[in-house]
């Protein structure tokens, strides 16, 4: 998951608006087969409550929920591209799609639950256009991972 900090956000797809959020964060999310409910648990936890909003000292020191900020949840295959051999990436790792639509549906109602709130979303397997404006720029990679 690569989540980014953001003054504002959108998706479009075929030049029509699907998602826009303020202040808030961009989270681009790919899957794997063996991708379980403990790791998108942990990735929504993970996501309300990391600390990379500026509290009034200017640290980060606040989480989106604490900011009551935006999400806009976006899914992205592309994230498990392996590169170490040749020019043409390889999505060997990246889960199919009958197995990763349902895993990002589930993602991003836990992410809602976490947030108790709605988030903007893509469309899966869509050609989207991802617009943003990154505050900081902030931008961390996390894996849901254990161990």
């Amino acid at each position: 998951m690569l989540i980014q900090r953001v003054v504002e956000a959108s998706v479009a797809i075929n030049g029509v608006e699907k998602a826009k959020s303020g202040r808030g964060l961009l989270v681009l999310v790919g899957f794997e087969a063996a991708d379980s409910e403990a790791d998108l648990s942990r990735g929504a936890a993970k996501l309300a409550h990391l600390r990379i909003f500026d509290d009034e000292q200017g640290v980060m020191n606040r989480s989106l929920q604490d900011v009551n900020g935006d999400a806009i949840v976006v899914s992205q295959f592309t994230l498990h591209a392996e590169t170490k051999k040749g020019n043409r990436p390889s999505y060997i790792r990246a889960a199919r799609p009958e197995i990763a639509a349902p895993l990002y549906e589930r993602f991003v109602e836990l992410v809602q639950a976490e947030l108790k709130k709605p988030v903007g979303t893509g469309e899966f397997g869509a050609n989207m256009q991802v617009a943003l404006v990154n505050d900081g720029p902030v931008t961390i990679w996390i894996d849901t991972k254990e161990g």
